[in-house]
């Protein structure tokens, strides 16, 4: 019999998940955007990300310009302008996304102070002349192939200004990662987590994302990849990188 986690062993690029498919439910998919925000405080490690990486390029005097890229419903952004204010520090946040449907529920939330969003890519940006201090994506790079990652980094090259970085955090393929959203999720798969494509999209996103050693071995000259809690890695380019 096979081993349960033998697929593990290689990036699953056939996995698909559910909420970006063209036809995803529109109810299931604004419920699981709602629910972002609880899953991300847990698996994407975003206060390490603002203490470690953002903090340190804020100031009580001048503003820093930080590009969220694929920011899905925004939630990510809104906590980090809240952390900059309660800091003390000035902080201006774009949420950018290729994804209309993400784009419109957040932007039909509050108004956050500091905070631009809009459905445009990084090329996009990158054509416009744009540079920000700051480039962070969470998330992201497990859902693209050799080509759009490459894309991807070349373009956080050029938006980043001088002394910027840019940290693109993702999920670490491995049995401990899948299994703890495994277990960790099923306690709530019938009710937080009910009507939302969270628990299968994320098995399905752990199945497609990369090991350090896979990035490490495909990152252009100037890129390095670091390990972070939990199951997670940081792909990060420019100043201190």
């Amino acid at each position: 019999m096979r081993h349960p986690f033998a697929a593990l062993a290689t990036r699953d690029e056939r996995a698909r998940e559910q909420m970006d498919a063209p036809d995803a439910d529109p109810r299931v998919l604004a419920k699981t955007y709602a629910r972002f925000r609880l899953v991300n405080a847990i698996v994407s490690g975003e206060r390490a990300v603002y203490r470690r990486w953002v903090r340190p390029r804020l100031s009580p005097v001048w503003g820093t310009r930080l590009l969220d890229v694929g920011t899905g419903s925004a939630d990510l952004p809104r906590r980090m302008l809240r952390w900059a204010h309660a800091d003390g520090l000035r902080l201006d946040i774009t949420a950018i996304d290729p994804d209309a449907r993400a784009i419109a529920w957040a932007m039909a939330q509050p108004h956050a102070r500091g905070l631009a969003v809009r459905q445009v890519a990084t090329r996009d940006l990158v054509a416009a002349g744009e540079r920000f201090q700051i480039v962070l994506s969470n998330h992201v790079l497990h859902h693209l192939d050799g080509r759009e990652t490459g894309a991807l980094l070349a373009d956080c090259e050029r938006l980043v200004g001088p002394g910027g970085i840019a940290v693109l955090g993702d999920i670490e393929r491995s049995r401990w990662g899948y299994a703890g959203f495994w277990l960790g999720t099923l306690p709530f798969a019938g009710n937080l987590l009910a009507g939302t494509y969270i628990r299968g999209d994320g098995l399905a996103s752990i199945r497609r994302s990369h090991t350090a050693a896979e990035l490490a071995a495909v990152l252009p000259p100037g890129w390095r990849v670091r390990r972070a809690f939990p199951s997670r890695l940081e792909v990060a380019w420019g100043s201190d990188a």
